[in-house]
């Protein structure tokens, strides 16, 4: 059986999608010159320092998490419309003075390319077979994100449950993503901690469950605007919303740590040197944790955070609530 394709079958390609099916050993993959080479071509871009993606089967917030001043990126189109999606979306998130290159039908006698800056883009008339390259750019006013952990809590929509930035920040390091490996984020809020887990290494996968429906719109629209659109979004209480998910690296639980047969749910569920991470602030958390604790080791830190505010007509340090972290591996 010959399958044909254009460019590179091993770059989001038909040959990735028949290797999840059919051992390499039974394939004989012949490569051609991918969309990437060949837009590198025309631009002069080295090809290692640009990030790639394919929006045949992705969404378009995707790319967002790459948006950065000087960044360069190259993506495969859906179809013809794709181009115009993604001019709207560089727009709407400040990036509207990037410049966007449409090639068409690279490598044919019918090659065409189309450049003009996200905000001014309003060519309709494309064909389905075309790639994406964009110069980015930032409008004066616009915020940039680091991929690091802890961003600002104003990066997030929530009502209240939201691990606050320095705590956060703490918990992502105790966490210690690496990348290929899935968390389980019990009792999500708005989704800080599975979301920075992603946003981490593109390789970061990420299950939030929540069971609050209002909390559950907040995650999805958190992971979107951040450009981490894949993170899993589970609704339902635990431990009973746990059930049948697939074996976790790395659990984090937020809230809900008192329910019946949480904490066992979820170390049953974690494998030989998977780690477990809970931030407990009431009094009967904090006791159950201590319980655990006593059981199974681990490391146990207190973290407490205070920002300046006002009081009265002077600054004064406003404490927030202590936070008790419990960390351990199982063995």
């Amino acid at each position: 059986m010959c399958v044909l394709a254009s460019g590179d079958p091993m770059c989001h390609g038909i040959g990735v999608t028949l290797s999840r099916q059919i051992p390499i050993s039974e394939m004989t993959v012949i490569p051609a010159v991918s969309a990437f080479s060949l837009a590198c071509a025309r631009l002069g871009w080295p090809l290692a320092q640009v990030e790639t993606f394919s929006l045949t089967n992705r969404p378009i917030a995707s790319i967002a998490l790459a948006l950065s001043p000087g960044a360069r990126l190259l993506v495969l189109s859906a179809d013809r419309h794709t181009p115009s999606l993604v001019a709207a979306m560089l727009t709407q998130r400040g990036f509207g003075s990037s410049l966007m290159t449409v090639f068409e039908r690279m490598g044919s006698e019918s090659e065409r390319r189309i450049e003009r800056v996200a905000a001014a883009w309003n060519e309709s008339d494309l064909a389905d077979l075309n790639t994406i390259a964009i110069a980015v750019a930032a409008d004066r006013e616009t915020v940039i994100f680091p991929r690091t952990s802890g961003l600002p809590d104003a990066a997030y929509r929530h009502d209240g449950q939201l691990t606050k930035r320095e705590v956060r920040a703490v918990t992502l390091s105790t966490l210690a993503p690496i990348p290929g490996e899935l968390l389980w984020d019990v009792g999500a809020g708005c989704g800080s901690i599975g979301i920075e887990w992603m946003r981490s290494h593109p390789r970061c996968r990420a299950i939030a469950i929540e069971r609050d429906p209002t909390r559950l719109q907040y995650i999805a629209e958190n992971a979107s605007t951040l450009g981490v659109p894949e993170l899993e979004i589970v609704a339902g209480e635990a431990p009973e919303a746990l059930t049948n998910l697939p074996q976790p690296n790395a659990i984090f639980i937020g809230g809900g740590v008192t329910a019946e047969a949480v904490l066992e749910t979820c170390w049953n569920a974690l494998g030989e040197g998977g780690r477990l991470v809970v931030n407990a602030v009431t009094v009967e958390s904090e006791f159950k944790v201590l319980q655990w604790h006593d059981r199974y080791g681990g490391e146990l830190i207190r973290i407490g955070i205070q920002r300046v505010g006002a009081i009265g007509s002077f600054q004064g340090w406003k404490p927030f609530a202590p936070v008790t972290q419990w960390a351990v591996v199982k063995i």
